[in-house]
């Protein structure tokens, strides 16, 4: 597990023996459990949240859309910063707030 909101290392989380993993993570102020395997993104996506915010123009639902940070669909808030969730690997303590750019 990498300790911080960066980005992943060259290999990220997919290293053997995370799978199955879990860490504690606050989404939205409730307590859940995420999958520690791989990146925010996904493991929301695994633990059935695929909404991750509003379009700021229509408010339509927003998703992880490319999982590589190039369409900047899933950016959310984690830990009071605006990041790209499949950018960022699933840490003990996390707060996630389903928000994007107001």
């Amino acid at each position: 597990m990498t300790g911080s909101s960066e980005p992943f290392s060259e290999h990220g989380n997919w290293v053997k023996g995370m799978v199955g993993v879990t860490v504690s993570v606050t989404v939205d102020g409730e307590a859940m459990r995420l999958g520690a395997h791989g990146s925010v993104a996904g493991a929301l996506l695994e633990a059935g949240i695929r909404r991750l915010r509003a379009s700021p123009r229509d408010g339509a639902p927003r998703g992880a859309f490319c999982f590589m940070g190039a369409c900047q669909e899933c950016a959310i808030f984690i830990d009071g910063r605006l990041v790209q969730a499949c950018l960022v690997a699933p840490r003990e303590g996390m707060s996630i707030a389903l928000a994007g750019v107001p």
